[in-house]
């Protein structure tokens, strides 16, 4: 290292002068906060109630999916039991026999249950699905915003420790100003403040759905 401290009284100090390397470091320190923040007990927590809220939307939509399927067949279904129903009734009553209305029974079931598929998906549609939604917003802001509150104490964590390490490197005569922005807690700052951001997005989104679906029940 060579500098002259007439010159330059402010001196920076940085591991290598390899800028790549110096940027290759900073990531791989930033990508083991984030997987030491994942391991967080709070943090797996809020992980797993998004994943359920998740999973029970999926449930859901896949439900209505089968079900319009189901309708649909259905209604194929009956439009052609219902035309030779009453063409069974009109051959019989025609041949002077006792009319036949078994076939009634039979359309009368598919009806019913058509009619109650369509009610199964008129309650997903208004109700169920939008719930769902609504709490899978929930679940995800939350895991994003404790997430973000681990990477913010991480960083805190390690602001704290390397100026406790500085003190002890310097005398009392000795101010160093250090730019902790610039290094890895800056970093987990930065991204703290980006996951605080979609968190507080999506909080508004749940809240914009909220007042849909209140006015709707």
């Amino acid at each position: 290292m060579s500098f002259d401290i007439a010159q330059t009284p402010t001196l920076q100090a940085v591991a290598t002068a390899d800028q790549r390397q110096l940027v290759e470091d900073l990531q791989e320190r930033v990508d083991a906060a984030f997987q030491q923040a994942e391991q967080l007990p709070e943090v797996i927590a809020a992980a797993e109630s998004q994943a359920a809220a998740e999973e029970r939307l999926a449930r859901l939509r896949a439900a209505e999916r089968a079900l319009n399927q189901y309708a649909m067949e259905m209604g194929q279904k009956l439009a052609g039991l219902r035309e030779a129903s009453l063409d069974g009734i009109i051959e019989s009553a025609g041949n002077g026999e006792k009319l036949d209305f078994k076939p009634l029974s039979e359309l009368a079931a598919l009806e019913s249950r058509n009619r109650h598929a369509s009610r199964a998906i008129e309650r997903l549609v208004e109700r169920l699905i939008p719930s769902a939604q609504l709490a899978q917003l929930r679940e995800e802001s939350h895991a994003l915003a404790a997430k973000a509150r681990a990477l913010e104490q991480i960083a805190q964590d390690r602001a704290e420790k390397l100026l406790g390490q500085l003190r002890d490197a310097v005398s009392e005569e000795v101010v160093l100003p250090v730019d902790m922005s610039k290094g890895v807690s800056g970093a987990l700052l930065a991204q703290a403040a980006e996951l605080k951001r979609r968190a507080w997005q999506l909080s508004t989104n749940a809240d914009t759905l909220e007042k849909t679906v209140g006015r709707q029940l």
